[in-house]
This record gives structure tokens, sequence and C-alpha cells, in this order.
């Protein structure tokens, strides 16, 4: 098998807002150096792709993350977005979460776990 150096795969299966923020800052810390990323929101994580990502649990947190001047998920997000992440929803996720494509960030692609696995395929993958 190939290995893809320096690409990353993040797996996003949670709902809270912690992990969520830090899948993004992850993210962007790896585009801002090189590396390649797919983000793949799975279960819960699925509504940090949402246009509105509120139905993370704790969602209310980032007013104080962005109060002591960390990066918020909107300007995370941003980034991950300027910089060409390839973003990933799993379909039966938005079926649990009863959200639709619609609802989505542009450009967030709705995949099964076979595709996400393909593409992910010489990562290295982190799981939050």
């Amino acid at each position: 098998m190939m290995r893809d150096d320096g690409a990353l795969a993040i797996l996003l299966y949670d709902g809270a807002y912690a992990r969520a923020h830090y899948a993004f800052v992850v993210a962007a810390g790896a585009l801002a150096i090189g590396r390649p990323v797919i983000m793949f929101a799975a279960g819960r994580g699925v509504h940090a792709l949402a246009r509105d990502w509120r139905g993370l649990h704790d969602a209310e947190d980032d007013a104080g993350v962005r109060a002591r001047g960390v990066a918020g998920i909107d300007t995370l997000r941003e980034a991950t977005i300027e910089l060409e992440a390839t973003l990933m929803v799993c379909e039966a996720a938005l079926k649990l979460c009863d959200l639709a494509p619609g609802q989505l960030l542009d450009g967030v692609q709705v995949a099964g776990i076979p595709t996400f696995l393909e593409a992910a395929r010489g990562r290295q993958i982190i799981t939050l």
C-alpha cells in the first residue's frame, strides 16, 4: 500500500464542542504546514459541519474560548475551507441527527464510511 506521508484524515464521531473545536484546530494546523486534510464527521459530530453548529453539546463554550483570545469554531471552519480541506459527513448520521444536506456548509460531501476509508487510504487517521 502506498502511504501519503503527511496527509491526515480526521474522524470526528462525537458531538461535543471540545472535540469538534480540537478537530478544527488540528485540521487548520496541519493545513497551515502543507499537510492535506480530510475531515469526516459521523454520529453527532455532523453538527460541526452544519451551517448552524449549535447542535454540538456545550456549543455555548465557544464564547468563553473566543473571550480568551483563542480562535472559535467559526474562524477555524473558515480556515479549513480556505486552506482546502476535504470535508465529508456520514449520510446515516445526517438521518440520525435529522439534518438535511442543505443544512451543511457549502462544499461538504455526503458519503458513507467506505468512501471515507477509501479517501483516507495511506493517511494518518486521528479519531476525536
